[in-house]
């Protein structure tokens, strides 16, 4: 349960960009198949980077 404020922020910061509306907004038109691909990598591999990190100590 430690861990549920920084888990909350980080859903709130990667969903921000699903909350888009028709104004100006974070990815470019066509993009629909490789920017979640790329997010995803990102977000797994943060992960596991921060897994490593955190088991060495």
């Amino acid at each position: 349960m430690k861990h549920l404020p920084a888990l909350a922020s980080a859903i709130t910061l990667t969903a921000g960009p699903a909350l888009a509306h028709g104004g100006a907004h974070l990815h470019p038109h066509g993009s629909e198949s490789w920017l979640p691909v790329i997010l995803a990598a990102l977000t797994v591999g943060g992960a596991a980077a921060l897994a490593y990190v955190r088991s060495r100590k």
